[in-house]
């Protein structure tokens, strides 16, 4: 059974940073791509950013233009673990975050990831 288990949302001011984590079981974690996903009341899920499993670029990242230059994904394929550190937060990243693992390959397309987590809620205030 496939579990993605997130945690590090949280509530944080304009300008503040918070790192969320992602950690995976029941899958061979460095095989699969993983992202991070956002959506933010009456929106459609947006892609954040995503890193390539082994088999792709060798864990290659890219991001949305909206979180480029402020956001980082990692992961750690000793631990299972996918990270997003988010800096310089601004209100407009106010959404509920979701991992996901894709076995396809890195893609910025909800419809291609295959295992969700549950979604932690990052709140930004102004």
């Amino acid at each position: 059974q496939v579990q993605l288990v997130e945690s590090g949302g949280g509530l944080v001011q304009a300008g503040g940073s918070l790192r969320l984590s992602c950690a995976a079981s029941g899958l061979l974690f460095s095989r699969y791509a993983m992202g991070w996903f956002r959506q933010a009341p009456g929106k459609e899920r947006e892609f954040v950013a995503f890193v390539g499993g082994i088999s792709w670029s060798g864990g290659s990242t890219y991001y949305a233009d909206s979180v480029k230059g402020r956001f980082t994904i990692s992961r750690d394929n000793a631990t299972n673990t996918v990270y997003l550190q988010m800096n310089r937060l601004t209100p407009e990243d106010t959404a509920v975050y979701y991992c996901a693992a894709a076995r396809g390959g890195a893609t910025s397309y909800p419809r291609s990831y295959d295992y969700w987590g549950q979604g932690p809620q990052v709140t930004v205030s102004s």
